[in-house]
C-alpha cells in the first residue's frame, strides 16, 4: 500500500514539474513573440539619424544676433521614424519614445479609452504586453501641461518595466534624456524626476494649463524623487509622466517625470 501511495506522490509531482515547465515555456514563446513584434517594427519604421551636425541654413549670417542664432547648430533626434508607414498600420500611433542605450524603444498610441491598448500591441494584435500608450482623457499632440503614458512592466524587462532603473543615481546620470518623435514636432524628455507612488495619488492628475497648481504639483514631485538633479521645473514649459507598475506594496506604480524640450525635428527629420 505505501509503495503505491508513494508512486502516486511521484506522479503527481511529474504531472507538476511537467505542468510548470510547459507553462514557463509558453510564457517564454509569447515574450518572445510579442518581443520580436516590436523589434520587427523597430527594423521596418526607425532608421539612425545621420544628420547630427546639420546647420541651419536661415538667416542671414551676417554676424548679428538673429543671425548667429539661425546659423546656430540644429538639434535633431537621434533616430528617424516612418510615420507615414506607422499610420498606415494603426492610425491611433502618436509618437515613438526613445531611450538612447536604454530598453526603451516604441511607438506610442492613443485610443479612446485606456483599457485598450493594455492588451493590444501597435498593430492591433491582441497581446499581453500591450502598448505604451497616452492617457485617454489627455488632448491630442501633448497640448497639456502634462501628459501621462502607461506602459506595461513585463518581467522580461520590456515596454516600460526599465523605468524603475532611473531609481539609481547612477543610471540617471547615464541617461538624463529620453526622445518623444511625433509627426510635427520632436522632443527631447529631460528627466527631473523618479519615484514609487500609488495608481491612485496625485501624481496622476492631469493639468491642462500652466498655473500655480500645476507648480506645486511639480515641486512635490521633484521633492519625492529616487535621484538627485540641479533641474528645477518652474512650470513654464508642458511635461510627460511615464508610468508603470511596481510590486513594492498593493497598486504600486514607478514614474519618472520630464520636461518637452523641443528640437528642430519632426520625426527625426527637419520639416520642408
Amino acid at each position: 500500500m505505501g509503495k503505491w501511495i508513494r508512486r502516486i506522490i511521484m506522479i503527481v509531482l511529474l504531472a507538476v514539474f511537467l505542468f510548470s515547465g510547459i507553462s514557463v515555456a509558453v510564457i517564454l514563446y509569447r515574450y518572445r513573440v510579442m518581443n520580436q513584434r516590436y523589434e520587427e517594427a523597430a527594423q521596418q519604421f526607425v532608421t539612425r539619424a545621420e544628420n547630427e551636425d546639420i546647420l541651419s541654413s536661415q538667416g542671414d549670417g551676417g554676424g548679428s544676433g538673429e543671425g548667429e542664432a539661425a546659423n546656430r547648430p540644429v538639434e535633431l533626434a537621434p533616430i528617424v521614424v516612418d510615420f507615414e508607414g506607422l499610420l498606415g498600420v494603426n492610425e491611433d500611433v502618436v509618437g515613438w519614445i526613445y531611450g538612447e542605450d536604454t530598453l526603451i524603444n516604441y511607438p506610442v498610441l492613443q485610443g479612446e479609452d485606456d483599457d485598450y491598448y493594455l492588451h493590444h500591441s501597435y498593430d492591433r494584435e491582441e497581446s499581453k504586453s500591450g502598448s505604451i500608450f497616452v492617457e485617454a482623457k489627455n488632448r491630442p499632440q501633448f497640448a497639456d501641461a502634462n501628459t501621462i503614458l502607461y506602459g506595461h512592466h513585463m518581467k522580461d524587462k520590456s515596454m516600460f518595466a526599465s523605468l524603475s532603473y532611473w531609481g539609481a543615481q547612477e543610471y540617471y546620470e547615464e541617461h538624463p534624456v529620453l526622445w518623444l518623435l511625433t509627426p510635427v514636432q520632436d522632443y527631447k524628455i529631460v528627466l527631473f524626476s523618479g519615484y514609487t507612488t500609488s495608481a491612485t495619488s496625485e501624481t496622476y492628475t492631469i493639468f491642462p494649463e500652466k498655473g500655480e497648481e500645476l507648480n506645486e504639483y511639480l515641486a512635490a514631485s521633484k521633492a519625492q524623487s529616487d535621484f538627485q538633479c540641479e533641474l528645477l521645473p518652474d512650470g513654464s514649459e508642458r511635461y510627460v509622466v511615464l508610468s508603470t507598475c511596481a510590486y513594492n506594496f498593493n497598486n504600486a506604480r514607478y514614474v519618472l517625470h520630464g520636461i518637452l524640450v523641443p528640437v528642430d525635428s519632426a520625426g527625426g527629420v527637419l520639416p520642408k
